[in-house]
């Protein structure tokens, strides 16, 4: 049966915080990038408030250098949002902010957070991808990147968990389990948080999360997705 081939496309994972890429769909921009689409990595939050028990100085410079480590590993091109954690809203002038990133890297294909995703900046981004995916189009809204020739397909990612998601598209990811994990530990900020109670293991929700992804999908291990089926933002492959 033929696989899905990224060949010639511009992937751009527009994401809350600075691990969520690498939790969700990681590996999918790696198999993107490796059919030779150029990738990237936009990051709307500074990871400034998730501070593990023992606190870190300088936590937003240190989450800086984590993304910019995996972006570099992954080979992907890092664009930042800068808002504080906590306080992402889909208002005007955020909105604004996210159609300049979206148009600078001029995606063909967008993966966002699900609309129903456990967390409220998650949730808020989800919004500002569906808003910014058409309005970077439009020639009405002037930023200092020039608007997109048309909207990008947006495909929407796994909830951290699973929960709530009903996936509609499969990636067999099993060639890249072993960079999934290794970005992942690039975040040791985050992964310092293991013994907070009220957080989760990461690397042990990524690795459950693939695994059972893939067990439903056929294959060792799967990133789910759901097409964002409406006007203008769904497409053939």
């Amino acid at each position: 049966m033929p696989k899905l081939d990224f060949t010639g496309e511009r992937v751009l994972a527009v994401v809350a915080h600075p691990d969520d890429a690498e939790l969700l769909c990681a590996g999918t921009l790696a198999r993107a990038a490796q059919d030779g689409a150029a990738i990237g990595v936009c990051v709307l939050c500074r990871g400034d408030r998730g501070q593990p028990p023992t606190p870190i100085p300088d936590l937003a410079d240190v989450r800086r250098r984590e993304m910019q480590a995996a972006a570099t590993l992954l080979g992907a091109e890092l664009l930042l949002g800068e808002f504080a954690d906590g306080t992402l809203t889909d208002d005007a002038s955020t909105r604004e902010r996210v159609v300049e990133l979206v148009r600078q890297f001029a995606p063909t294909l967008i993966l966002g957070h699900a609309p129903n995703d456990y967390h409220a900046d998650h949730r808020a981004a989800s919004a500002l991808t569906e808003a910014a995916s058409w309005m970077a189009a439009s020639r009405g809204l002037i930023t200092p990147a020039r608007p997109l020739a048309r909207p990008p397909a947006v495909w929407w990612m796994d909830t951290l968990g699973m929960t709530g998601f009903e996936p509609g598209l499969f990636i067999d990811i099993t060639p890249f389990v072993s960079l999934k994990e290794r970005l992942l530990a690039c975040h040791q900020s985050q992964l310092q948080r293991a013994e907070d109670a009220a957080f989760v293991p990461l690397l042990d929700e990524l690795r459950v999360q693939m695994q059972t992804r893939g067990r439903q999908s056929g294959t060792a291990a799967a990133e789910a997705f759901r097409l964002h089926c409406t006007f203008g933002r769904t497409r053939a492959w």
